[in-house]
């Protein structure tokens, strides 16, 4: 295919045409969410696959319902997500006409958490805090996983405290708020996330075991992709990125970087790793 293409864009070029032809098969489209666990994960193997050789197409979605409704249909190829547990209906929805490529991180922790000079340690101690709080738990984008598990949360320890949908950038200023003031909040927060470590943040206990142990992050694909594009599949199945890296390449975003330069920093400083991942070699 590559030749093919060589060949093609040459002939393009003798013919006078300013744009070179790219071949559909060397076009990846890649799905992702804005979410600050995401986007490195999605900007590192993007530059990997174009390193390959491949182009790549990145759409933006808001939440699971519409990126899994976008790759079931063929509109993006690939996507990162969490299909053992925050995504998994999406997942079983979806599953007869999706594959898993591989994991690509691990470790995903989400549930209530509050700051650490709040002197409280478990959900069973919200109600009779309840006015503490301001009768609260702030949350972010209703469809996110995240909020699916807390309103079950809610509902199973009967939470006197309502829970507030909004956005990550309404939580995040809340929380800041709070903190600065040293004031009582309930946030629905993740990790990795840089707030965990900015604003000194603890999770709450989860007796009832409502929200999900640590979860693995895979790229997944339409049934149809590891076939068709056995070299791309293989170059995104080398790429594995531990939750500290991530959450350092937020850390520098949130000191001023844009995230393109975070993941090239990254890269930079990982050399000799991205040298034994292209150890695996493309076929397509």
């Amino acid at each position: 295919m590559r030749g093919l293409l060589k060949t093609l864009t040459a002939s393009a070029m003798a013919l006078g045409l300013a744009t070179p032809l790219v071949a559909q098969d060397d076009v990846i489209k890649m799905g992702t969410l804005a979410w600050e666990d995401l986007t490195p994960i999605t900007g590192v193997t993007k530059r990997v696959l174009e390193d390959h050789g491949y182009t790549v197409e990145v759409t933006e979605f808001s939440e699971w319902g519409i990126a899994y409704a976008a790759l079931a249909k063929g509109d993006i190829e690939v996507l990162t997500s969490h299909v053992d547990y925050v995504a998994h209906d999406y997942w079983s929805r979806n599953k007869n006409r999706l594959e898993k490529i591989s994991p690509v991180s691990h470790g995903l922790y989400q549930a209530i958490a509050v700051p650490k000079y709040v002197t409280i340690d478990s959900i069973e101690e919200l109600n009779e805090n309840a006015d503490k709080f301001d009768g609260k738990i702030v949350g972010l984008e209703p469809g996110s996983g995240l909020m699916r598990e807390a309103a079950e949360v809610v509902d199973a320890y009967e939470l006197d405290l309502k829970l507030i949908e909004g956005s990550t950038a309404g939580m995040t200023a809340a929380l800041k708020a709070a903190v600065d003031r040293e004031e009582w909040i309930a946030v629905t927060l993740w990790e990795p996330s840089w707030m965990v470590q900015k604003y000194n943040t603890k999770f709450l206990a989860d007796p009832k075991g409502i929200f999900a142990p640590p979860q693995t992050y895979y790229w997944i694909a339409q049934d149809v992709f590891s076939a068709a594009k056995p070299g791309a599949r293989e170059a995104i199945a080398s790429v594995y990125l531990p939750l500290q890296d991530i959450t350092a390449m937020n850390a520098a975003v949130k000191d001023g970087q844009t995230m393109d330069q975070a993941v090239s920093d990254w890269l930079d400083a990982h050399a000799d790793l991205l040298s034994r991942w292209e150890n695996i070699k493309s076929h397509d």
